[in-house]
Parts: C-alpha cells; structure tokens; sequence
C-alpha cells in the first residue's frame, strides 16, 4: 500500500511538472533576467566654517549614494528584448527614503531594447544629459559629494531626474550614439506647460571620448515633469522660481596608460516669468578640469579643479565667482568593497541674490553638492571624508 502511494505522488508530481512547463516558460529557454543590486556607503566628515564653525558628522552616500535596485530583461527574440529597472535611494544610517512620495525614488522605467534600432523607455528616470556627459564630467569619477560644481547647479551629477518621461538612445554608430529625452508636464490644456527636454551625443574612439548635452526645464518649481532638481543652494537658490532653467554642458577625456586627463564646461541660464521673484535672466558659466591615476590594481587617486562664474544681472555689478579643488583616494580591499578619502575646499567671492530673489548679499562657499543645506557662512569652506562603500 505503501509502495502504490509512493508510486502515485510521483506520478501527480510529474504530471503536474509537465503541466506547468507547457505553460511558464523556462527562464533558459526565454533568456530572461533579474538583476538584484545595491551600494551602503557610510563615512565620517569634517566641515569648516559651517554656520560659522567647524562641525564633525556622520554621513552617507558621500562616494556612491546608498541604494539598491532590480534590472530586468526577457529576450522577445530578433534582438528585441523588453527591460525594466526600479531603484530606490535610501539613509543607510537611518534607513529613509532618500526623496519622499516614491516607492523607487531614483528611477522607475520600462522599456524596448533592440540591437539594431536602440532603446526607448518610459518612466523616472535620468537625462541623456547626465548619463552621457556626466559620465566624464568631475562627478563621474570625484564623486557629486565633493567634485560636484558648486551646488550641482550644472546637474552632472544625479540630482535631476524627470518624471513622466519618454526617452530614446540611438545603438552606436562608428563610436557615435544619441539620445533625447522629453518629459510630459501634465497640465490639462496646455501641452508645453511644466514640459522638460534633454538631449545628448556621445563619441568614443579607442582612448578617446567626448560628449554635449542639453537640458531645458519649463515652469521650475510647479513642473510635474521634473522629478528632483539641485536648486537649494546659496549659489542658485534665488533662481527657483524661474520660468525655464536651460542647460548645456560638454566634457571631453583621454586616456593613456593608467592616467586619464578631461575638460568640461557647462553653461547655465535662468529665465524669469511673470511669478518669478528675480528679474532680469541670470547665467552661469563653469570651466573644469579633472585627472586620474590607477596607481597600482587597489588604489585609485583623482582630481579636479572647477571655476564657475555669474553673470552681472539683477543689480549685481561684482558677480559671484566660485573656486574649487577636489580630491579623492580610494583603496578597494576586494572588487566590492573599498575605503575612500575625499577632500575639497572652495573659496567664494563677489555678490549673489539672497533666497528671496531681490536681496543682495555676499557670495559664500558650499563645495559639490553635499553641503546645499549647510553652506559655510563665510566665502570659505573645507570639506573632507573618510568612509566605506561596499556593492552588492
């Protein structure tokens, strides 16, 4: 009786299993992927002059922003395949959403991937801009915490994104590759309210490459199509009201050997309207430099200067000027896991427009991007980091 049992379980569970792999495909056969991956990054910070004195902190995400996320694709065949990526930054001390109101506060998109034709996804999700030129700009290789250009008011590094988005990347071409990218505003009746365009072209010759973007916002602090945008600091807090915010960027590199040298320069405009509290149109210009050294297989050294300028508008005669030196060291102790040191200062000189976007008042240092909300008090500010950042 015993043996009969036996014998019929293994019977349903073969005839179930037969079942089963006629309908659901096996993820062999249908090549398909998902791909759970993440980064904690946690450190200990020194800052000067931060509201008049000097302040130790712990801090987070200061190399690689603490997060985790799922990339997915399924081959549909001809070399069409569907793909999908949801990523979520976090407080790795706290354990926070790193931006409220989103389940995947960083990106969240689905789309088509073809071989021959490119990609088109729709969604949350970063700029050709960022991705293309960003990619060699300071952020890309200093990190945004400290090798951002003063307040990332430039966006290369990640702290714009649109929502709403539709995007598409052209395959690379002889080393050439686009991409353009257009977020819908969503206002009912007006079609180009709130709206948001990107664009990019990238080219890549063995140890050459080079990329320019552009980005222009529309209806800054109401859009529906932007997502997060980097407009907090003293350097461009006054301007958070404008009624289009253009940017255009370029960066180029050369590698040769275990040294990369790179240029970059971004070009920044803001444009009031009739709800703006500034008035005349303001612009800043960004001229950098950055260079890299693989020393030995585990440690790797970079560096990187920034000079941004304001434009005379709005009843500034002596415009604000921004001088920033970056540096950074990290040592990987396997292929996931590595200890870093990051060090910047930025002087700051001239005037700039206070909060309200009418007063005028002495220009003051805020280095990268990770001092927006504490700014030194004065026209000087050190940074520097010592942290671990593992992959996972």
């Amino acid at each position: 009786m015993s043996m009969k049992k036996i014998a019929l379980h293994r019977g349903v569970v073969t005839g179930l299993c037969a079942a089963v792999s006629s309908v659901v495909p096996i993820a062999a056969h249908a090549q398909s992927s998902v791909t759970l991956y993440g980064a904690i990054d946690n450190g200990f910070t020194y800052s000067s002059n931060q509201k008049g004195n000097h302040n130790f902190y712990m801090s987070q995400g200061s190399l690689n922003a603490s997060k985790f996320g799922f990339l997915g694709s399924e081959d549909l065949g001809g070399g069409l395949k569907t793909i999908f990526r949801l990523e979520a930054g976090f407080n790795s001390q706290t354990g926070a959403a790193s931006s409220s109101g989103y389940e995947f506060n960083r990106q969240a998109y689905v789309g088509l991937s073809d071989q021959q034709y490119g990609t088109f996804t729709v969604g949350r999700q970063y700029t050709p801009y960022f991705n293309f030129v960003g990619a060699l700009g300071p952020t890309g290789y200093l990190t945004g915490a400290t090798g951002a250009h003063p307040g990332d008011l430039d966006a290369l590094d990640t702290t714009l994104r649109f929502n709403n988005s539709l995007t598409y990347t052209s395959p690379s071409i002889r080393g050439l590759q686009g991409s353009v990218q257009y977020g819908l505003g969503g206002v009912a009746g007006s079609f180009s309210q709130g709206n948001t365009l990107s664009a990019a072209l990238r080219y890549e010759m063995g140890p050459f490459k080079a990329a320019v973007g552009f980005n222009r916002l529309n209806d800054l602090s109401t859009s529906n199509a932007v997502g997060t945008v980097a407009d907090n600091s003293p350097v461009n807090v006054a301007y958070a009201s404008a009624e289009t915010n253009q940017m255009v960027a370029a960066a180029a590199q050369y590698k040769f050997g275990n040294v990369m040298v790179g240029l970059n320069y971004s070009n920044v405009v803001y444009r009031p309207g009739s709800g703006s509290a500034f008035q005349q149109t303001a612009v800043f210009n960004t001229y950098g430099a950055i260079s890299t050294y693989q020393l030995t297989p585990a440690i790797f050294l970079a560096a990187g200067y920034s000079y941004t300028r304001a434009s005379e508008s709005n009843g500034i005669s002596d415009s604000a000027r921004y001088n920033q030196f970056s540096f950074e060291q990290t040592y990987s102790l396997s292929a996931r896991t590595c200890v870093y040191f990051l060090e910047a200062y930025q002087h700051a000189s001239g005037k700039a427009l206070a909060s309200n976007g009418t007063s005028i008042v002495n220009a003051v240092a805020v280095v990268g991007d990770s001092q927006n909300a504490t700014p030194s008090s004065g026209p000087s500010q050190f940074v520097g980091t010592i942290g671990l950042r593992h992959f996972f």
